[in-house]
């Protein structure tokens, strides 16, 4: 059962960086600098790089299991990521 727990924080957690690399984007595209864009690329992927290592470092402290905590989130960014960015990228209607 800890592996569900483990597995729902990790997606949860997940979900919550891959809205914080949406809202990156999201202001990105607002400006036509191409240096911004360079930007945003580095601020993600330190986003990731910061959800993915807090379970790593909290991995003595969890609650639950470590192992489905690191794939949830994993999976998390990497979905909501591309559906994010499909969101984006459509016209406004």
């Amino acid at each position: 059962m800890t592996y569900v727990f483990g597995a729902l924080a990790g997606l949860a957690w997940g979900a919550l960086a891959a809205f914080i690399n949406m809202l990156i984007s999201k202001k990105c595209m607002q400006k036509t600098n191409s240096y911004a864009m360079l930007g945003a690329n580095a601020a993600r992927m330190l986003v990731d790089l910061a959800a993915l290592a807090a379970v790593f470092l909290l991995r003595n402290v969890l609650p639950f299991r470590f192992e489905a905590a690191i794939i949830g989130t994993a999976v998390a960014m990497s979905i909501l990521t591309i559906v994010f960015a499909f969101r984006l990228s459509r016209p406004d209607r």
